[in-house]
């Protein structure tokens, strides 16, 4: 990950922009969580983010404006069942944004989170297969969109990925250029 920054940087001469889109999401009744599946949430979503953040730093603080997009969840804000980890480690990624807003600012660089929410995408492909068996589905519900959206084979509603990468797209072009320090969401109305 670090190398890969690296990389990036010697490859393009400099960042303008940097988005940190991987995650991963596992679920489990709390009580029957590993600490290592824990560690494992928590170090991919969460300090991931902060090390790629932390060596794109210098190359974005070169420019004169430039800015951090962080993938956070609806999870962070709205309770989900069964993913204690992933809300923990998304909201950490909220908190972790708005702290990058404060700090570098005042140098050019804008920090911003997405929020998707169900959305199809490698992250939701087999989240049915992850939770518990004993899974009280009722508590799921909620997390349906009010806007039409594709179903999948599973019956859950799930948002296009270009939704997402339209509003990311518009956040690192000059069109953003007055938004820092927030999370949009992009859940199809579901916590409307």
């Amino acid at each position: 990950m670090i190398d890969g920054v690296a990389a990036a940087i010697q490859t393009l001469g400099g960042l303008d922009a940097v988005v940190n889109a991987a995650g991963v999401l596992r679920a489990a009744h709390t009580h029957d969580m590993s600490l290592q599946l824990w560690n494992q949430i928590i170090g991919i979503n969460l300090t991931g983010t902060f090390l790629v953040v932390r060596e794109a730093l210098p190359a974005l603080l070169a420019n004169d404006t430039s800015v951090i997009v962080n993938f956070s969840s609806t999870s962070a804000t709205f309770a989900h069942p069964y993913m204690a980890a992933y809300a923990a480690s998304k909201g950490g990624i909220q908190s972790f944004t708005h702290a990058l807003a404060l700090e570098y600012g005042k140098q050019g660089v804008r920090a911003v989170c997405v929020a998707p929410g169900s959305i199809k995408s490698g992250i939701t492909d087999a989240t049915g297969g992850y939770l518990p068996p004993d899974s009280d589905w009722s508590l799921l519900a909620k997390l349906s969109p009010i806007l039409p959206t594709t179903l999948e084979s599973s019956g859950a509603p799930m948002g296009d990925p270009a939704a997402v990468a339209g509003v990311v797209a518009m956040l690192v072009s000059d069109d953003g250029a007055f938004i820092t320090g927030t999370e949009i969401r992009i859940d199809g109305g579901t916590h409307a």
